[in-house]
């Protein structure tokens, strides 16, 4: 059963219930588990021992019984007291979204990163959840010799150890940061524009993915389809290789612990040379969606605070995806939407439409800087031929004596390593 706390909050945008019912039950559903029953719980005075009132627990339990629903999936943060208070009068298995979520991540990580990420994002929530009055957090260990006074509590002993099991997980994502960081820089060095993907979870990122590299990353119409990052080479219309990046999607109220564990994953971002942000226009609750991705990208520092309106400096071009979920009206209304926006292109990922608009409006973004060059090379000089033709768009060439002169088009920061590659 899942139930959706409506807290009402002076000063806060209300979010759309309806929505977000449908959004928890979708991610009950992301891992198997069979809905009986979801609603809505208004919730004016939040109780600090229950989080509902003693009627609306009432009303939750004698729902349960007549559903026969052995777990109650709450939608918001538990306190490691209004969850075990709630077990005892609901007599079920309680979880919160933070959970919830923690349990979606735990089945769907598939590479030894994201396993690592998952773990330590789990040991993370379970150490706040060390207070319950189980029989064997009661129990005293004995100390060492005459310093060993009464001993330390099972239930100090179990923080302990996981005290130590995050600090080994948190050293291995350590290098894993490391090792990306390396990938990065010799990515640069190469040079090859990066393109992220971004959206909101199950926005359609992976299956535009598939569609513009021919990859075959799993792509399905479920909540958190995609947890390790997947990378890929593209061609796009004059430049002869990109690579473009499938991130992990966003989702609102993401558990602080996965904030915190997935940065790695998301550091992605921050090297990327153009960010492509899908949104699932078929989604009534979009914009509420864009806002969270948005929110997102600001923490990572890619994009200002909207106060200032500042950007960090990496363009960002909207793909409003799924229009052949849409009636003839809603695509008008998108493409008259879509023309008085430069960065907006209408796409359906599913079916193609748009997608070689899309590539080039991406090209023609990551070009946009781009300056036409006169380059003279010895005839012996195959390999800097060979950049040039990689690296930029080669307008013209001839052969004047023993030297070739090429017409190319590229950026100023790769005629700088041309340059930097003669001299060394």
């Amino acid at each position: 059963m899942v139930v959706c706390p409506d807290i009402r909050r002076r000063g806060r945008q209300a979010e759309d219930p309806e929505a977000r019912l449908e959004e928890a039950r979708g991610l009950a559903m992301a891992i198997g588990i069979v809905v009986v029953e979801a609603f809505t719980v208004p919730v004016r005075d939040v109780r600090a021992g229950t989080l509902f009132g003693e009627g609306q627990i009432d009303r939750i339990a004698t729902a349960c019984e007549q559903d026969q629903a052995e777990l109650v999936i709450i939608d918001g943060a538990l306190s490691a007291i209004q969850q075990r208070n709630l077990e005892e009068r609901l007599k079920r298995k309680v979880i919160d979204r933070t959970g919830l979520i923690l349990e979606i991540f735990g089945e769907r990580a598939a590479t030894a990163e994201g396993r690592l990420q998952v773990e330590l994002a789990h040991l993370d929530y379970q150490q706040s959840r060390l207070v319950r009055s189980w029989t064997h957090l009661e129990r005293q260990r004995g100390g060492f010799g005459f310093l060993g006074g009464p001993g330390e509590t099972q239930i100090e002993a179990d923080r302990r150890l996981i005290r130590a099991r995050m600090g080994k997980l948190r050293r291995d994502l350590e290098q894993v940061r490391k090792t990306r960081a390396l990938h990065r820089e010799r990515r640069g060095r190469a040079p090859w524009p990066v393109i992220a993907l971004v959206g909101y979870t199950n926005a359609g990122k992976s299956t535009l993915f598939n569609r513009m590299t021919g990859a075959d990353v799993m792509a399905e119409d479920l909540l958190f389809a995609t947890l390790d990052p997947a990378m890929r080479a593209v061609r796009l219309p004059g430049i002869d290789k990109a690579i473009l990046s499938d991130t992990v999607g966003f989702i609102s109220d993401l558990p602080t612990q996965l904030v915190a564990a997935f940065r790695a994953t998301l550091e992605e971002v921050t090297a990327a040379d153009l960010i492509v942000h899908v949104r699932d226009m078929a989604n009534p609750d979009n914009s509420a969606q864009k806002g969270q991705v948005l929110h997102v990208l600001e923490e990572l520092g890619v994009i200002g605070a909207e106060e200032n309106g500042e950007g960090g400096g990496i363009p960002i071009l909207e793909a409003w995806n799924k229009l052949d979920l849409l009636d003839a009206h809603q695509r008008d209304d998108l493409l008259d939407a879509a023309e008085e926006n430069p960065d907006v292109v209408l796409i359906s990922a599913h079916t193609g439409e748009g997608v070689e608009a899309l590539e080039a409006r991406v090209a023609s973004l990551l070009t946009e800087g781009h300056r036409r060059y006169r380059v003279e090379l010895p005839l012996s000089d195959g390999a800097g031929a060979a950049w040039l033709h990689q690296n930029g768009e080669v307008l013209e060439h001839g052969i004047e004596g023993d030297q070739a002169w090429y017409e190319v088009r590229l950026s100023p920061g790769d005629m700088d390593r041309f340059r930097a590659r003669e001299r060394a």
